[in-house]
């Protein structure tokens, strides 16, 4: 997995590519959201469009994410999810704990409304 950040107003949007399988991810990506909180940064959007496939431990680490930016008055969201991971929420049913969106635009706009 690869992370770019692109900072939009208050929110860190979160570019990712390739695969989230856990392994070194996890770490990789736990230390990317620590420091984002350490540097105040707590809403978060994830854009998983480059995103080829994520297994069950990327899903935990996703959802590890979510609840450590929330600990801290943050939010995580999604946005531009393929059709194959967006079956793979569903199934999991862990659409009904991220928000998604299909585009970063309507992501961004929902952050100003909370």
């Amino acid at each position: 997995m690869n992370v770019k950040q692109n900072l939009v107003g208050d929110v860190m949007v979160l570019n990712l590519s390739g695969k989230i399988m856990g392994g070194p991810d996890h770490d990789m990506f736990q230390t990317e959201v620590k420091t984002l909180i350490a540097d105040g940064y707590v809403d978060v959007l994830l854009n998983l469009s480059k995103v080829s496939w994520v297994n069950s431990t990327g899903l935990g680490i996703l959802v590890s994410a979510f609840h450590t930016l929330k600990k801290n008055g943050g939010q995580l969201k999604i946005c531009e999810v393929s059709d194959r991971i967006d079956n793979i929420l569903n199934v999991t049913q862990l659409k009904l704990v991220f928000e998604t969106f299909d585009n970063c635009e309507d992501a961004l706009a929902s952050f100003k409304q909370d």
